[in-house]
């Protein structure tokens, strides 16, 4: 199981020591004849992505909670809920479906994101109606015994511990987190604040099952080698019998009030190999951004982080080598506000401070001038590449729909990025970058290495 939090279409990387999944902005994914959508009468959505290349599909099911959902006191329940789904069912006891699934050859895995749940599994064509049945099972039938809630929450606190109670990078993630989102739910870690966790009881996942694991509240992905026919077939069959069981309304949650000023956040840990320089601005996603905004968001984000043509890794590493790195990213993909970031790692004879003063001196310099029209031509063209690339995995596909449809997007939308992003011009970026990347929507993060014998400092915000 993994903690997911969605970015553009990268590959995986490491951010604040959780495992990010491949960025999910909505994208290119095949032409729009190989996408077929329907709705089963109890809610539930269906999209069929034909892919015929090789006889194997992914079977997804979404469920549009993420941590960003749960109730004040019980942060982590979302994902400690993924965690027990595996647990069994009435009619399956624990273990039966994740052996099935390798005894047929397949995979399966789930994640918990802010704003969405998901479970898949990839096996051969002949295959699919198996996992739909097992699937839709343990969409209503789950069986929790009290020693599996006590087990796994005992696995979730050692996760919490390893990847980040034992990560100063990861620490330094959740405060700026915090700093930032002051009143939105994004500013409390998916994996559930540790004291929280500890309180989760079996009532907790049982209710949380109860009111958001229902068909109307799912979107099903099926990518591979299958027609509409077929999959529209096996979902009535399986899905289709299940009755709604909760009306989970309009996902409401309270707004980030508009930023007033800077802030900091330092963090000095003995742990800490690398130091690092990170700053994030509270912006628009795609969801809740003016028309427009999120794609020049996207473009802006890019012209600054995105690989060594980039206009940090060119100031800050190329040209006066004051990082051994540097980049950014916009994680657009998401129902409510969210951030921009850059980062840069120092070399040994640079101050965090200096460094910061140089990532000021490169997004000013943006900020002022202009932005080439060969600059801004190899941006798009490298943004949109990406998006076709992303057509050669069948599961990214199946991710990169399923994030749109559960963080406020359509099908449409995700067919028609790339021209959106073709149509994001010059003075479109510089307007985005005046707006959003000013100090008092900017939080400030501040690794730093201390001395062995020092004890851990606990995150300073100001």
């Amino acid at each position: 199981m993994q903690l997911s939090a969605p970015r553009r279409l990268v590959l995986p990387v490491l951010v604040a020591g959780l495992l990010h999944l491949p960025a999910l902005t909505p994208a290119a994914a095949g032409s729009e004849d190989a996408v077929t959508t329907f709705t089963l009468d109890n809610g539930l959505e269906v999209v069929v992505i034909e892919d015929h290349r090789v006889p194997v599909v992914t079977h997804m099911v979404w469920y549009k909670v993420g941590s960003a959902d749960e109730p004040p006191g019980k942060s982590g329940i979302a994902h400690f809920l993924e965690h027990l789904m595996f647990k069994g069912t009435e009619a399956h006891p624990a273990g039966e479906f994740s052996r099935v699934v390798a005894d047929i050859g397949g995979q399966e895995n789930a994640f918990t994101a802010s704003d969405y749940t998901a479970y898949f599994q990839r096996v051969a064509r002949e295959h699919l109606g198996t996992v739909m049945r097992y699937e839709a099972d343990r969409m209503t039938g789950l069986v929790l015994a009290p020693e599996d809630v006590e087990s796994e929450r005992l696995v979730i606190l050692e996760e919490r511990s390893s990847r980040v109670e034992n990560s100063p990078s990861a620490q330094l993630g959740e405060a700026m987190d915090a700093a930032l989102f002051t009143n939105s739910p994004y500013g409390r870690p998916i994996i559930g604040w540790r004291h929280e966790v500890e309180g989760l009881t079996r009532e907790d996942a049982l209710a949380h099952y109860a009111r958001f694991y229902t068909p109307n509240n799912a979107v099903l992905i099926v990518a591979g080698d299958v027609s509409p026919q077929e999959v529209r077939a096996l979902a009535e069959e399986t899905y289709g019998t299940i009755a709604p069981r909760a009306e989970v309304g309009e996902r409401v949650r309270p707004r980030e009030p508009e930023p007033l000023a800077p802030r900091e956040v330092s963090l000095s840990s003995p742990r800490v190999d690398q130091e690092q320089f990170r700053r994030a601005w509270l912006v628009p996603s795609y969801n809740t951004a003016a028309p427009g905004e999120a794609e020049a968001l996207d473009v802006l984000s890019a012209i600054l982080g995105n690989g060594a043509n980039s206009r940090l890794y060119r100031a800050l590493v190329v040209a006066n080598g004051a990082a051994a790195s540097a980049g950014g990213w916009y994680q657009g993909s998401a129902l409510d506000d969210t951030r921009l970031m850059v980062y840069a790692v120092p070399n040994p004879d640079t101050s965090l401070e200096d460094l910061g003063r140089a990532v000021d001196a490169t997004i000013a310099e943006l900020v002022a001038g202009t932005i080439p029209d060969s600059e801004l031509t190899r941006v798009k063209n490298a943004l949109i590449a990406e998006a076709v690339y992303a057509q050669d995995s069948q599961s990214t596909l199946a991710r990169i729909y399923g994030t749109a449809l559960t963080t406020g997007g359509t099908v449409e939308d995700v067919a028609g990025w790339p021209d959106r992003i073709r149509a994001v011009t010059a003075d479109d970026v510089l307007a985005v970058a005046r707006k959003y990347l000013v100090p008092e929507r900017s939080v400030t993060g501040y690794l730093r290495a201390a001395p062995r014998e020092e004890a851990k400092a606990p995150a300073d915000r100001s």
